[in-house]
């Protein structure tokens, strides 16, 4: 049974089916993330049911979004959720194998690509073919797969923003770097003083120099479980483009 979601983002709304998989803090982490220059032309890889577009078009004015995703039945929802927000002339969202993604979009001309991919390693899968086992686990992609498939996109000095968790980022890394994609920030997130960290978000760049910048780590929430200040800061951008 599908629903509607509200973003508490100047009315943008999402459809969802809990049955399948919604999208989480990580995904939002991510958005806030990017930076965008006025006019970007921005991929989001293994979109799901758009939520990072949706997101960066309600914080941005003049840059446009596209979507990949390999699932029919999650692309029609996804493509409802632009139509409930009337964004169709700023996000589109297709049909397509992100192993493969220079047969829907040309190849070295996007500013931005992003990604929020399958953590989890393809063993021990009960139903390979289970929608929420495609969004969790490497079963159709890995993460050399969106890595390359984020350097087949992207321009020149273009800009890649992924989330993934911690224990994959010796691969992230060379991967990166294997397929040009340069590594110049790299944020540890922490659900709450003390606890270690469970996400990052790397920055990378095409055809950059070597330098990596280690940021300060975002801590989620505090003792009581409010959000910090940082994270409301973060959740509270109004504007992405600068």
């Amino acid at each position: 049974m599908e629903r509607i979601d509200d973003l508490q983002l100047k009315g943008l709304k999402i459809i969802q089916n809990p049955k399948g998989f919604c999208f989480g803090i990580d995904a939002v982490l991510l958005a806030n993330h990017v930076r965008l220059k006025p006019g970007d032309r921005v991929v989001d890889l293994g979109t799901g049911t758009g939520i990072i577009p949706l997101l960066l078009a309600g914080k941005s004015r003049t840059s446009t979004f596209q979507g990949l995703e390999l699932q029919e039945s999650v692309v029609d929802m996804a493509q409802r959720s632009v139509a409930l927000n009337q964004l169709e002339d700023r996000i589109e969202i297709l049909q397509g194998d992100l192993k493969a993604p220079e047969r829907v979009f040309p190849k070295s001309v996007y500013d931005v690509v992003t990604a929020n991919p399958p953590y989890m390693h393809r063993e021990g899968l009960v139903n390979p073919k289970d929608a929420k086992a495609i969004s969790r686990h490497e079963v159709a992609c890995d993460l050399e797969d969106v890595v390359k498939g984020a350097a087949t996109l992207l321009r020149t000095h273009g800009r890649f923003y992924m989330v993934h968790r911690p224990n994959r980022l010796v691969d992230i890394l060379f991967f990166m770097r294997s397929h040009g994609l340069e590594p110049k920030g790299l944020t540890m997130i922490q659900p709450k003083t003390g606890k270690a960290p469970n996400l990052l978000i790397v920055e990378g760049r095409k055809g950059a120099g070597k330098e990596l910048k280690i940021k300060p780590p975002l801590i989620i929430y505090e003792e009581s479980g409010a959000y910090t200040k940082e994270t409301l800061a973060l959740y509270n951008q109004q504007n992405l483009e600068g």
